[in-house]
């Protein structure tokens, strides 16, 4: 993450300066990791000014990652929406990445958490290109990682948990240090996984794929929204457990997440993905996906919240209103990652 910053950050209903945005060393999150949290992008729409992407989707889900940690969110829904509208206007910005953290406080330590103080926060500051601003057009490199993903019986992986990220460390940590720009984890099956933050795509002969659920995968919200765009664009998905082989024999690849966005993958462990650059599959989702985020395509699906000019509430009433009289049928995911 580069050290570009915002001026604000709400704190458990008080805007605290960005300097001045602490917690308890003692946190019950410092020593045992228990939070949960969203990576929320907001974008610079020609029309409709600053809008963030699906972020009724997001908030859900950070409501249903903290119910499964038996964390109670004591803000309603529309106060978080319009507070993550809030913090993109107050902090003068207009594209932007928001990241909304609900966590355990400080109040003795010990594993048990019940009793702990659930605190939330919302920053806004810049952020760009994840893996570097060249990575939509040329790709990256990635290796398969030696570390795997947790199995269903041990964490949860459909909670956007901030202690499952030490798993996604290591294999980030192992990739950058082997001359990568990411990796990819297999399950304990040994099909494929995602990558340290990531969903993972192949396209092989014409058909999209991208691992199932059962393979140990955050469910993305960009993940979602690349699957209703690549059915809008008539190519054939299927989600299916995918064995390691099919990284070294697809024609095309790419990762999917809040933060990389629609991002190719040129090369694993070195073995070129079809010709080594970025495929026309790849190119014309990439197209779709910005072409709504950019004013080139409708926003069929009410995916777009307008941060000025109205409440969340009311934009998110007229995002779905302008989706149904579209007859798009639109989609949205309670189960939504990076």
């Amino acid at each position: 993450m580069n050290r570009a910053q915002g001026k604000w950050i709400w704190m458990d209903g008080k805007w605290v300066a960005w300097e001045d945005a602490k917690i308890h060393i003692l946190s019950h999150v410092v020593h045992y990791g228990t939070s949960v949290f969203e990576g929320i992008r907001c974008y610079d729409h020609p029309e409709l000014g600053p809008s963030i992407f699906r972020l009724q989707d997001h908030i859900r889900r950070l409501y249903d990652s903290a119910r499964i940690y038996r964390m109670e969110i004591k803000y309603p829904f529309e106060e978080m929406e319009r507070t993550h509208c809030e913090a993109v206007v107050k902090n003068e910005l207009g594209a932007c990445y928001l990241r909304p953290v609900v966590y355990r406080g400080f109040d003795n330590l010990g594993v048990n958490p019940f009793g702990k103080p659930v605190e939330v926060a919302i920053a806004a500051f810049p952020w760009g290109k994840y893996l570097g601003p060249e990575s939509l057009e040329k790709g990256v490199d990635v290796c398969v990682s030696s570390w795997r993903r947790t199995g269903p019986q041990t964490t949860p992986g459909m909670s956007k948990a901030g202690g499952h990220y030490m798993n996604g460390q290591l294999m980030k940590m192992e990739a950058v240090v082997n001359g990568y720009a990411e990796g990819i984890a297999l399950d304990t099956q040994g099909f494929i996984s995602e990558g340290s933050g990531e969903n993972v795509f192949l396209v092989h002969k014409g058909i999209l794929y991208t691992p199932a659920t059962s393979s140990s995968i955050l469910v993305g919200i960009t993940r979602d929204s690349t699957l209703t765009l690549a059915r809008e664009l008539g190519i054939e998905v299927r989600e299916q457990a995918l064995p390691r082989d099919m990284l070294y024999l697809a024609d095309e690849a790419f990762f999917s997440g809040t933060a990389v966005e629609i991002t190719p993958i040129v090369s694993v462990d070195r073995i070129p993905v079809g010709s080594g650059a970025r495929g026309p599959v790849t190119k014309a989702i990439q197209e779709a996906f910005f072409g709504v985020l950019d004013g080139r395509r409708p926003d069929r699906y009410g995916w777009l919240t307008p941060v000025k000019g109205t409440t969340a509430a009311q934009a998110a009433g007229a995002a779905r209103a302008t989706a149904v009289a579209a007859g798009s049928g639109a989609s949205r995911s309670t189960r939504e990652g990076e």
